[in-house]
């Protein structure tokens, strides 16, 4: 058959219109076949979580150390660094091993659960919910620091910049924006190359001209200056772990490329371990620089956290001449950019990690769903709202942020760890001795750090981690809980009972009030049941009113026997149970259905109108053999029709106009789905003619199998922009692989039904274009 597109207009809800304006057109599945990255693109696209850290860790390092130890903290950075540098060279080691084994996203999560199983996987899921939390509050908050750091008048409102800066590109993720593109490789390798023009202009500088000292107890606004011998009086161990558990932020993001190996063009693995050594050496150069740089110039965090050290370090290495200002402004936006892009990287990474979990049943199975735009637009809104409650917490400030921030990255490098050192034992492939030594030596070294945090970060604010980590863990062991015994009752039917499989008499109770439109709707469903016997029945609360229905019914005379039954403590729910238990009791083989009458309303008038259908439901769908269907009446949309609001007339025209403007073949109708360029002697399905041969392309929306006399024929629906046409394949094509949303070019000849009107192809010969 052909049904014109005209004809099967559905008018768009006000949500959808409100979605459409600002998310854009809703897309179809297929558009999930994304592009794989080449290991140039990928270096850049995949890395500017971990290269950004170059920005903030040094500078961490200092915040701790310089109250403490005086002018002897920039001796002290130096062999700090190179302890977090040889930290580095062993996790990416590490994560060498995960991305040949686990060509899969998820990370650690994914190796922890195939190693360990998916209960034990739920601390690498924990560390690494948090990690991504944080990771967008203190990305965003850097970035915010090196737009200040250029522009100091924006300073005074880094908190509410940050914030506006974390709901934009929130909203972009929910407009499906991606990660993995060349725009992010583009602010990468800006980055890159400012900051090691940075660090060339400002090593040469030092060794053979005058590289400009900052003198820290003279500047105004920096963090208070230890006075003594601070390499012997002030920098203690705990002070020295501190420092140290700073820095470590400054491995954050390194796990980033085995989160997303499966973006990588073949071979797969071996891309991606060449992309993870590249970046890690990217980022070592760059720490190590940074941090020789600090110390030659003796740069300063400040208590405002503006100016920061990267940005003091690129003026004295730059100057102040108009290259010079030109450069340290290109390092300042670079820095920026590249900082706000890693904050994105949480936007991918969290909402894919929490389907997984979800899908492990862990976590609600509401982060499973994909959005309008086909990205988890629920993980994303709950990435945002406790990004941005982290935010408004702390501030906006990275030194707040930063000892909640490394604890769950070094979780995760933990479990990682220790999971490829049993995928070793387990497999013992060709060398898996020297790689079991790596991978358990960076899960060691990974849980000594988290220690060290937990200790040395305490009382700063790492006991909010230490205690929302195992309460966490708690959270999805629990809801996994629930969700199993749900499953055990709901897949009860596999003991094969016959109390669950059939009944021998159905009973069906009308619940009715009055005699309305509505309550003549549910009746006439219940008769379609085909039901052993239908009974209406009334719950008598008031004896007014219950004279009053008996009126009714015996005017209408609508031949269905009303029962009306006492309730004289109003308890309705209860009331209606008590009716299911009764004929049960006296026919234990019978089904019941209770159903009722909904009246639906638009959002003022439901206001004024209670909830007792859902209330019932619930009461009666408790009981075994008893099953409550609502039957819903749309009240609202009748009195649209009857009585029209001339504003709401006038509101939904103006909608319409908008939307006609922006997708001129999606007003008012169902969203048509987009179809490539089609050969010249392809036709629409509205210009077939019946008895003509021609071809048409089409998507399918509808395949069902047909068995009659013992053969079996698929009939689809298959549409374009101009309507729909049946077709219907012989049973030589019944076991074919067709599904909906395959886009088919179909050859055959039309033909008319005479009985339907309508026109349809059989046996065509036909090709699965996508």
């Amino acid at each position: 058959m052909t049904v014109p597109a005209d004809d099967r207009a559905i008018p768009l809800t006000f949500s959808q219109v409100l979605k459409r304006i600002l998310l854009g057109k809703p897309l179809i599945s297929e558009k999930l076949k994304g592009q794989q990255l080449s290991k140039r693109v990928a270096l850049g696209a995949l890395s500017p979580d971990a290269i950004s850290s170059t920005a903030y860790g040094p500078e961490e390092i200092l915040t701790e150390l310089v109250p403490h130890a005086g002018l002897a903290a920039f001796v002290l950075l130096l062999p700090i660094t190179g302890i977090l540098l040889l930290v580095l060279a062993l996790v990416a080691a590490s994560y060498r091993q995960v991305v040949m084994a686990y060509t899969r996203a998820g990370g650690s999560y994914i190796v922890t659960r195939d190693n360990f199983g998916p209960r034990v996987a739920q601390i690498a899921a924990a560390a690494l919910l948090i990690d991504y939390t944080v990771t967008v509050a203190v990305q965003a908050a850097a970035g915010t620091v090196a737009v200040a750091s250029a522009l100091p008048a924006l300073g005074p409102y880094g908190l509410e910049i940050t914030v506006g800066v974390v709901l934009l590109i929130s909203y972009m993720n929910l407009r499906g924006a991606k990660e993995a593109g060349r725009p992010f490789a583009l602010a990468t390798y800006s980055f890159v190359i400012m900051v090691a023009l940075m660090i060339v202009t400002g090593v040469l500088r030092h060794m053979f001209w005058s590289l400009p000292i900052y003198d820290p107890q003279h500047l105004p606004g920096t963090v208070p200056v230890h006075q003594d011998h601070g390499l012997v009086m002030g920098a203690t161990i705990l002070v020295l772990l501190r420092a140290y558990a700073n820095g470590g932020s400054s491995l954050t993001g390194v796990e980033a490329i085995s989160n997303t190996v499966n973006l990588f063009k073949d071979p797969q693995g071996p891309n991606a371990r060449r992309v993870l050594t590249a970046m890690a050496c990217i980022l070592g150069t760059l720490l190590a620089g940074v941090a020789y740089l600090a110390y030659a110039t003796h740069a300063t965090p400040y208590q405002d956290e503006y100016p920061s050290v990267l940005a003091q370090i690129a003026r004295a290495a730059f100057g102040h001449g108009l290259i010079g200002n030109v450069l340290f402004v290109l390092v300042q936006a670079s820095t920026a950019a590249i900082l706000y892009i890693g904050a994105n990287t949480s936007f991918n990474g969290f909402p894919a990690l929490a389907s997984f979990v979800a899908e492990d049943s862990f976590l609600p199975r509401q982060l499973l769903k994909r959005g309008q735009r086909l990205v988890y637009s629920n993980g994303i809104i709950t990435l945002t709202v406790l990004a941005v409650v982290l935010l408004v917490a702390t501030g906006g400030s990275v030194d707040a942020l930063i000892p909640l921030f490394a604890m769950g990255v070094f979780t995760g490098f933990a479990t990682a760890g220790y999971g490829m050192t049993k995928h070793h034992l387990t497999h013992r492939e060709p060398g898996w001795r020297h790689k079991l030594v790596i991978n358990l030596s960076a899960g060691i070294l990974a849980t000594i750090v988290v220690g060290i945090f937990a200790v040395a970060k305490f009382t700063e604010g790492a006991w909010l981690i230490v205690v929302v980590f195992p309460i966490l863990v708690f959270m999805l062991m629990r809801l996994n809980s629930e969700y199993r015994s749900e499953a055990a009752i709901l897949d009860d039917f596999r003991t094969e009972r016959p109390d669950l499989m059939t009944y021998r008499r159905h009973r069906v109770f009308a619940c009715v009030n009055t005699v309305d439109i509505a309550t003549l709707e549910a009746l006439r469903y219940g008769q379609r049941l085909r039901p052993d016997r239908l009974t209406a029945v009334h719950f008598v609360i008031d004896e007014e009113q219950a004279q009053h229905l008996q009126k009714l019914w015996e005017r209408f005379d609508l031949d269905i026997e009303l029962r009306m039954i006492d309730c004289p403590d109003r308890q309705l729910a209860r009331a209606a149970q008590e009716l299911v238990v009764a004929e049960q009791n006296e026919h234990p083989d019978t089904n019941v259905t209770i159903l009722l009458a909904r009246r639906t309303y638009g959002p003022l008038a439901r206001l004024l109108h209670d909830r007792t259908a859902d209330q019932i439901a619930k009461a009666v769908s408790r009981n075994r053999g008893a099953a409550a269907t609502i039957v819903p009446y749309d009240v609202q949309a009748h009195i649209d029709e009857e009585f029209p609001n001339k504003l709401q007339q006038r509101i939904k025209r103006r909608f319409a106009a908008m939307i006609a403007r922006i997708w001129p073949d999606t007003t008012g109708t169902v969203a048509s789905y987009g179809q490539p360029e089609r050969p010249t002697d392809v036709i629409s399905i509205d210009e077939l003619v019946a008895g003509r041969e021609a071809t048409i392309e089409g998507r399918v929306s509808e395949v069902e199998d047909l068995t009659r006399q013992q053969q079996t024929r698929r009939s689809m629906l298959v549409g374009d922009d101009s309507g729909q046409v049946r077709i219907t394949l012989g049973a030589e094509h019944a076991e074919a692989q067709i599904m909906p949303g395959q886009l088919l070019r179909i050859t055959g000849q039309a033909r008319r039904d005479e009985k339907n009107d309508v026109i349809s192809m059989t046996e065509p010969a036909y090709q699965v274009v996508d």
